[in-house]
């Protein structure tokens, strides 16, 4: 049963809440397959259509350079993502709920809209990816597979219905497709390993080359979303603990463990993204694909083979179908955690897709399809402008000890987690400053 503490909480996710049982006793690996699956829901939204973009680029322009730059920021999603599962089960609450008892009300609604913008901003992200997946793999309009991406909201309900640990799996499922995907693209790119290896040391070029540092800038800024944070906080509690310290503070780890395995594989798939564009592109002498359709139409020639093309489209629209489900999520942590209204998930989810559906359909039908890169572009600098909201507040709540009590985050961490605050938020200023004045 989950502890008396997060029963007092009035958790978001109705009935989801402790709806996972957890082992009392077992092993250790029992245990851990019993939180596995809130870590791969968090995953996602590190291989959305703005990750595909700047891996895209950074691979077709400068082969496997770039490959430190990802593992790096990598390590400091799974710090952030670490802090937000402690800072639930110390609690018993989601971020959302714990920023709502330490800010005034008139901050609290601040934040949720301003939270709610960054949701918005990555469905528009996603409606754009899906739609452009779908395009590329059936030939069906853009416009017309940005509108059908609003009926997306009945697979949230479907899965919503069917129990929690049915949604990871699926979530899961899609996954595995999407690596399986590239891997037999890697396959056939068949690249350059010593190449691949050499990327995984810092290169000096990073610090002469101006067009290397701006792509590395982009690489780094856009490590983490700020609802996943939010999402991180509220899922784990999924999970049913005991009310004692030593229960939370095992549920800590294997929380940890959970989520640093999950973003160890979005690693690899944006790694392969990177690696593929590398073989693909690169060394051949293609040296600025950043879209998508770019993209697809230039592998086939490239690696000889017609199926290559036909498995990027499908692993796009995967990621479209899983980063659905991880924002409906949010979104109704957020909503519930700031101000205390909750929706049924498909109203929730009808609700925000069609918000983001008005601007990409507004736009492809006034400036064509050309116009969806920049689309790209402005999400994630509005995500660039909301991340704050998430990041501070989290270091800030898990380095309390009278909020975290004998579960506050050691010093160290809080050390790393502050540098890496500051690291993230001065790489997206520098970003937005540089999409405002038209640098890079």
């Amino acid at each position: 049963m989950a502890s008396a503490l997060q029963s007092a909480a009035a958790p978001s996710l109705g009935a989801a809440y402790g709806s996972v049982p957890v082992p009392p006793s077992g092993s250790r690996l029992r245990r851990f397959l019993s939180f596995a699956g809130p870590g791969y829901l968090v995953a996602t939204g590190y291989m959305d259509p703005g990750n595909w973009a700047t891996a895209l680029a950074g691979g077709s322009r400068f082969g496997t350079a770039l490959l430190f730059v990802a593992v790096l920021s990598s390590l400091m999603a799974v710090v952030l993502q670490a802090l937000s599962a402690r800072l639930a089960f110390a609690t018993g609450r989601d971020l959302a709920q714990v920023c709502r008892s330490a800010f005034p009300p008139a901050v609290s609604i601040v934040f949720w809209l301003v939270m709610e913008l960054a949701i918005v901003a990555t469905d528009l992200a996603e409606v754009i990816g899906t739609a452009i997946g779908l395009e590329l793999l059936t030939g069906l309009p853009l416009g017309a597979g940005v509108i059908l991406t609003a009926f997306d909201a009945l697979l949230v309900l479907a899965f919503m219905r069917f129990g929690f640990r049915k949604l990871e799996a699926f979530v899961v499922a899609l996954l595995i497709l999407i690596a399986s995907c590239f891997a037999i693209e890697l396959v056939l790119a068949r690249p350059d390993m010593a190449a691949v290896a050499k990327g995984l040391l810092p290169s000096r070029e990073l610090f002469t080359n101006p067009q290397m540092l701006y792509i590395a800038l982009g690489i780094l800024g856009a490590t983490v979303m700020p609802h996943n944070l939010y999402l991180h906080s509220g899922i784990v509690l999924t999970r049913a603990i005991g009310s004692r310290e030593i229960d939370k503070r095992r549920a800590i780890g294997l929380a940890i463990l959970d989520s640093t395995v999950a973003l160890l594989f979005a690693l690899i798939v944006n790694a392969s993204i990177l690696v593929l564009a590398a073989a693909a592109f690169y060394a051949h002498g293609h040296f600025e694909v950043a879209e998508l359709p770019d993209a697809y139409r230039l592998i086939a020639p490239l690696l000889g083979s017609t199926l290559a093309p036909k498995l990027f489209a499908i692993a796009l629209i995967a990621c479209g179908l899983n980063s659905t489900l991880t924002a409906t999520l949010a979104g109704q942590i957020v909503m519930e955690g700031f101000v205390k209204i909750r929706l049924n998930p498909a109203a929730r989810r009808l609700l925000t897709r069609s918000i983001a559906i008005v601007p990409a359909v507004a736009a492809i039908f006034i400036g064509g399809e050309a116009t969806t890169n920049s689309l790209l572009v402005l999400s994630q600098v509005v995500l660039s402008l909301t991340l704050p909201f998430a990041v501070v507040p989290l270091v800030w709540f898990t380095a309390s000890r009278t909020r975290m009590g004998g579960l506050v985050a050691p010093r160290p961490t809080t050390a790393v987690a502050v540098l890496i605050a500051l690291a993230i938020i001065l790489l997206n200023g520098k970003l937005v400053l540089d999409a405002i004045v038209g640098g890079g």
